[in-house]
Order: C-alpha cells, then structure tokens, then sequence
C-alpha cells in the first residue's frame, strides 16, 4: 500500500514530534487515489463500517499532545479541561500520561472516578455548582473545588461539616479581554465567571475562606477565554494575580502554594491559521511567575494549567456522507447528512473549519461551495465559502479535522437527530468508543403517554 503524508510538519520539527500548529493528526495520510488514513485506518473505510456521521479520535495524536505539554510544563500540573470532550477512553488516556483533569459538573466528575480517575487529581468548576453536585463531589473526595461566587463558600463549608476537611480554590476574573470571540472571553468583569480583583471580591472572598476550618484555600484560578493566540494575555494575569497573593500574604500571613492559570490554548482550524505557542508560552511564563513572585517576595507557587481544545481537538476528524448538491445564481450549497446537531460551534460563534473530499481522487477543479448541515435551521453552516471540486455529488464523503472539541461535547439531539459515534484509531486499529444514539435512545426518554 502507497500513501504519502497529508500534512508535512514544518522546517526543524524532530522526526516523531507533534506539529501542534497542524490541522491534521500527525499520523495523517493519504492514498493515491484519495483515501485518507488516520492512524492507520481507512477514513472511508469507518464511514463505511460506522455510519456517518461519526467521528474519529486519533489516541496517538491525543497522548502525544498530553505529552508535549509534560515536557514543556515540567514544574507544573497539567489537568485536561474536561468540557471540551469526555468519554471513558479519553480519561484512561489522560490518567495514563499522568494529567490530571478539570471538571464542570457531577456527570464529568462520575464518568472519571468510575472510570478509575483518582478524585484527588480532579479539579471541580463552575459558576452556578447545585447542592447536589457538591455533595456528589466531596462523597467521592474531589481534590480541590473552585469558588466561583461567595454563596459557596458557606455552602461548601456546611456540606463538609465540623471536623471535615476540603481545598478549595477562588477564581479570579483579572480584568483582562482575551479569546477568539466575544462569547468566550472570561476574564473580563462582564461576564459570569470568577471574582472581580478590580472590585474587591475576590479579597472579601479569601478572608471569609479563610475563616473557615474545614476548607483550606490552597490558591487562586484564573481562566482568561478561548482560542487565545497570545502569549502576553497570560504574562498580565500572572503579575496581577502575584499581585493579590502578596496581599493575601500580608493581610493574613499566607503565602498561598498554587496559581492555576486555566487554559484556553488557541488552535488552528484551518491551514495557515495561527495557534498558541506552548513552548513559547511555558518558557515566558516561567519567567513572568518567578520575576513577579521575586519583586513580591513571594515563594513561586506550584503552577497548574488546563488545556483542553489543545489536547483533543485536533485529535479528532468528523467524516460526512453528502446528501444534496445545490446550485443558486449566488452560491453552491453542499449538504451533508450532520450539522449544528454535532457542531453547533459555526452557528454559536461563526468558527470555520477546512473540509475536504476524501474516498476518491477528483480531477475536478475547486469551487467556492458552501457546506451546509440538514437540520431546518437557516444558520446551520458547516463550512462557507470553502473549495470543494466541482464535481462533488451526492454520496461522497467529506472529512472536517480538528473536530476533537467542543463538538460531541455540545452537541443535541436537535430536530430528533441521534448524536453520532466516536471511533478510536491506534496502530492500524479502530474501535467504538461511543456508540450512535439511536431513534430508540431518544423514543424511550419520552415517557408522556
């Protein structure tokens, strides 16, 4: 068998490494006659076997994107965002190249401890945490829960009871705009998240923490957005959040041990797109936390961040059937048979992927086209404005990558269209992570009659 890579890793990349800055699994390639292979699988051949739409994890390219961020944060803990994708698989992954995980609710906290998680790796989030979800968290031993809002502090104090022990950690909003789109900026004052550290918040918060017994403040979280590219978004939290941990220190004679800086690693979606810069981003802070804490005389605090689009985004490949081809005196629509049901991140935040054709090779030449979804929803767009060849008909497959996060995490049953299945590439091998949801799956939740 013939195949050349897809993508080729840029001038100076080490045999083996990962080029974080590709749109493609590393173990991408392609046969003459247009099939493309991730680790090692035939693409057209798990459409073939699996349905479509259904999407494909590359667990190579997923640990080796757990293990760049080992080496280049070697100092630090490294917990993977679980929001951006979770299955019982992923934890094994992560728990095996020795992250911890981040959580946002009680279904991401059980899924890892009953798969073998240790609780006392995970970190609990969220704005709005209901008594439920706390008391599922300290009965399996959640390592640290970040305050979000001063309610929870009582409320977490209470649950843990006299004599009873948590860590516990406050999230700061810093003041600083960073993201790829306004709705995924969260260190600003507007939004939801955190406690203010302009306003006071987030001081009056610690010196009530630290009031009580049974929870140990153990550091402050920060989380600026998503898809950032800069590096110098997270130099500025760094110094204003040694900045309140000197405060703390000599407001209350505490030296706080741990400054978690979240995550929000930008990626690129497309060829040509920028991403954040991890050894970049590792070597600058760094320098930032040691030089601000020497200034503050501070002791440099243990150092924890969060990725989660960066791990497993670009780990994963959507693969399409094409349903209908549309041609108007304005555009060329492309339908296929997913959509916002699976991806609903084109119509929340105007993201663009680089879909391509794969299963043959075409002689065709490209055309601007636009790839639409099935669902009855106008702003159900895929892809816009993307070159497909002219001949691309009903029937073909279309292969969207960097489809790993944040698409079956939020995706719905929309217009009664099941979720679609998750397969695993390793080594020339694939196996079902998450089976299709099916018309039955959503038949018997409904329970009316």
């Amino acid at each position: 068998m013939t195949t050349v890579p897809l993508t080729t890793a840029p001038t100076g990349t080490a045999p083996g490494t990962v080029d974080l800055r590709s749109v493609w699994p590393a173990t991408t390639t392609e046969r003459p006659h247009g099939d493309v292979l991730v680790g090692g699988v035939s693409l057209t051949g798990i459409a073939e076997s699996h349905g479509t739409p259904v999407y494909v994890l590359d667990e190579a390219e997923v640990r080796e994107r757990c293990r760049a961020y080992r080496a280049a944060f070697p100092e630090a803990e490294v917990h993977y965002a679980a929001k951006a994708f979770l299955c019982r698989a992923l934890v094994r992954w992560v728990e095996e190249e020795g992250l911890g995980l981040d959580v946002c609710s009680a279904g991401e906290l059980e899924l890892a401890v009953t798969t073998g998680f240790p609780a006392d790796r995970i970190l609990l989030h969220g704005n709005a945490k209901s008594p439920r979800e706390l008391a599922i968290a300290l009965r399996l031993g959640v390592g640290r829960i970040v305050i979000d809002t001063p309610a929870e502090i009582a409320r977490i104090a209470a649950a843990v009871g006299t004599g009873g022990h948590q860590k516990v950690m406050v999230r700061v909003t810093p003041g600083i705009s960073a993201g790829g789109h306004h709705k995924i900026r969260t260190g600003s004052d507007d939004q939801k998240f955190g406690l203010s550290l302009r306003d006071g918040h987030a001081q009056h918060a610690i010196a009530r923490i630290l009031d009580q017994p049974q929870l140990e403040l153990t550091g402050l979280h920060c989380h600026l957005g998503s898809q950032i590219t800069d590096v110098r978004p997270y130099l500025v939290a760094v110094r204003r959040l040694v900045g309140l941990m000197a405060r703390v220190r000599d407001t209350h004679g505490i030296a706080l041990p741990e400054l978690d800086l979240g995550g929000g690693h930008g990626i690129a979606y497309r060829p040509g797109e920028s991403a954040l810069d991890l050894t970049g981003l590792a070597a600058r802070v760094r320098v930032e936390l040691a030089g601000s804490c020497a200034a503050a005389g501070l002791p440099v605090p243990r150092l924890i961040i969060e990725p989660g689009r960066a791990v497993a985004g670009p780990a994963g490949v959507a693969v399409y059937r094409v349903l209908a081809v549309k041609r108007t005196p304005g555009r060329t629509f492309v339908a296929v048979d997913g959509g916002m049901s699976d991806n609903p991140r084109p119509a929340l935040y105007g993201v663009r992927y680089a879909p391509r054709l794969i299963g043959r090779h075409s002689p065709a030449e490209a055309e601007r086209v636009t790839v639409v979804g099935r669902h009855c929803e106008a702003g159900d767009i895929l892809a816009e404005d993307v070159p497909l060849p002219a001949d691309t008909h009903p029937g073909d497959l279309l292969a969207v990558p960097v489809a790993g996060a944040y698409h079956l995490a939020m995706a719905s049953s929309y217009n009664l269209v099941g979720r679609p299945p998750v397969v695993a590439v390793l080594d020339g091998r694939a196996r079902l992570l998450v089976r299709r949801e099916t018309l039955e799956d959503l038949r018997v939740r409904d329970i009316g009659l």
